[in-house]
């Protein structure tokens, strides 16, 4: 007889399963290296899935110069502006300055302190920090989503001096997401759909038992020995599911435009959210999350040649 081999339910690489602390997760962005000085991130908000009309342009692929269908994922991305720019030395923050030049809806909707250290960039020397990232908020107002901005940190690429500059340039100004990707894939860190409290059949995949066994039939089975008398954490128990923070690495980008440039919407909008007012990204494949969820875009921490290589030449939605 082959020999029974069962491997067990549920990746330990995801422990613990429980909520998520933040809607936009924390980013080590020194690990993502982009050759220019830009921005390695930006925020964005899950539109929805859809069915895209594509000409194959990919080398080497069977369906090369021919029309295919795709599935599609749509992510609305209005503007940001640097909300203030921090400094650090040894991975410790050792100044921040506040954006001379800021909304006055945006001093309603968010807690700012109420004493800040009024200094310029110029009053910080080469050797006082080590690097420098900026604190961004997205221009939702101009959607129709809601009107609070999201916050996030972001990292800026390039030498010390280079970001420097970049960050003088574009401190009162807003950055499109089209200055910051314009083609190639990314990756998109976000909060997966919630689920609630599930019992250990759903949460893991557990397979029903014998309809005449004992105290349920979909509960795990043994839950150990009786001595010890303990139940070891990889024993599949029931819990929390879903609003885990995940990242969906190499998404490809299929196009990046301006709603006004090219419209995509829908006569009566996209389901679940609405019509698209700013500029969007529609990329390859599927995204965490449901409709209107805050999603971090990054530059790609380990982009692969099969996907930089494939090339697709948008067309329509269906």
């Amino acid at each position: 007889m082959p020999k029974y081999s069962q491997p067990r339910r549920g990746s330990l690489q995801f422990y613990p399963r429980v909520r998520a602390r933040k809607i936009l997760p924390e980013v080590s962005w020194d690990s993502l290296i982009r050759k220019d000085s830009n921005l390695l991130g930006f925020i964005g908000y899950k539109v929805g899935m859809k069915s895209a009309y594509i000409k194959d342009d990919t080398a080497d692929s069977h369906t090369k110069g021919k029309k295919i269908i795709i599935p599609v994922t749509i992510i609305e991305c209005p503007a940001l502006k640097i909300l203030s720019v921090r400094f650090y030395k040894n991975n410790n923050v050792v100044g921040e300055i506040l954006s001379d030049k800021l909304d006055k809806e945006l001093k309603r909707k968010i807690k700012l302190p109420k004493q800040v250290i009024k200094k310029k960039m110029d009053d910080f020397k080469d050797g006082d920090f080590d690097d420098v990232r900026v604190i961004v908020y997205s221009q939702v107002k101009k959607t129709s989503i809601k009107k609070t901005p999201d916050i996030s940190e972001i990292g800026v690429s390039g030498s010390l001096n280079e970001k420097i500059n970049f960050i003088k340039d574009n401190l009162n100004k807003e950055i499109s997401v089209k200055d910051v990707f314009k083609e190639g894939v990314v990756d998109v860190r976000g909060v997966t759909k919630g689920k609630g409290t599930q019992g250990s059949t759903k949460r893991f995949g557990l397979s029903l038992k014998s309809h005449k066994s004992e105290k349920g039939v979909r509960g795990p089975g043994s839950g150990g020995a009786w001595h010890p008398a303990k139940v070891s954490f990889t024993e599949p128990r029931a819990g929390q599911m879903g609003f885990f923070t995940r990242v969906v690495y190499n998404n490809k980008i299929i196009l990046n435009e301006n709603i006004k440039e090219k419209n995509i919407n829908p006569k009566s909008g996209f389901k679940k959210f609405g019509k698209i007012k700013t500029d969007y990204f529609v990329v390859f494949g599927s995204i965490q999350g449901p409709s209107k969820r805050q999603l971090l875009i990054t530059y790609p921490l380990r982009a692969t040649k099969k996907q930089i290589k494939k090339k697709y030449e948008f067309i329509k939605l269906r």
